[in-house]
């Protein structure tokens, strides 16, 4: 049961790879008005998910010094994938960063097996725990791929293709999954160990681009919507702990 949990979680997740089909006739402030609400919620999400599941999870069979010391670890790590993929979650089709559309499908790729690996790991500890980060993970996903979608496109892909691939991509996370899922039956604890390795990575993206996007709003009344977005993610993710 737990692994059926696990792949009906991943795959919905990679569904959402399409959301941009969405977005492609919509007027571009409407989208990026949608998006910057949606970088907020999911800012807040990753925050919740992390300090008030993952790491009181994992804290339950980790030492605290070896704990933090593992996030730390997992946010460094998680900058210098970004260093040498030149890899950022940007949320905006004409991102420099992403100006090559293979290298965005190579970075989302090791981030969707990443991402799969949590999930598998999260649902292995506990079902509910599961069911929390892959909520987290899909509000982080929403504004990630309606920003790839755009970036594809502006590379010189066809919609079809670019479709395609940002699909093709996310399913990756299924072989993180799997490969989570299995593992866990032959390493004692992984999926205790991978709770930090999680956090950190969750802590890594909100506050190295999330937060910074959401603090590039100069207009006073879209900050303070912003930043009630931002609560209410933290909230639900509250809200879910009666869950447990």
């Amino acid at each position: 049961m737990t692994l059926l949990y696990i792949l009906a979680s991943t795959f919905l997740i990679s569904l959402l790879s399409m959301v941009g089909l969405l977005f492609m006739f919509a007027k571009r402030k409407l989208v990026h008005k949608i998006v910057m609400l949606l970088i907020s919620l999911s800012a807040g999400t990753l925050m919740g998910g992390t300090f008030l599941h993952l790491l009181p999870e994992a804290s339950e069979t980790i030492e605290s010094e070896l704990l933090f010391m593992i996030v730390l670890f997992s946010f460094i790590f998680f900058y210098i994938v970004e260093r040498v993929l030149h890899w950022r979650h940007c949320h905006h089709d004409d991102c420099k960063v992403h100006s090559f559309g293979y290298m965005n499908l190579i970075g989302d790729g090791i981030h969707n097996f990443m991402d799969g690996m949590v999930i598998a790991s999260a649902f292995v500890t506990d079902i509910r725990l599961g069911v929390v980060t892959s909520f987290a993970i899909a509000m982080h996903e929403l504004p990630q791929e309606i920003g790839d979608f755009g970036v594809l496109i502006r590379a010189g892909f066809s919609k079809k293709k670019a479709v395609f691939f940002n699909f093709f991509t996310a399913l990756t996370a299924l072989v993180g999954a799997l490969l989570a899922y299995f593992l866990s039956g032959q390493i004692d604890n992984l999926s205790s160990y991978m709770l930090p390795i999680a956090a950190g990575g969750f802590i890594y993206i909100a506050a190295s681009d999330l937060l910074p996007e959401i603090r590039k709003e100069e207009n006073m009344a879209k900050a303070i919507l912003s930043f009630i977005v931002f609560m209410i993610g933290i909230i639900l993710m509250y809200g879910l702990t009666f869950l447990e």
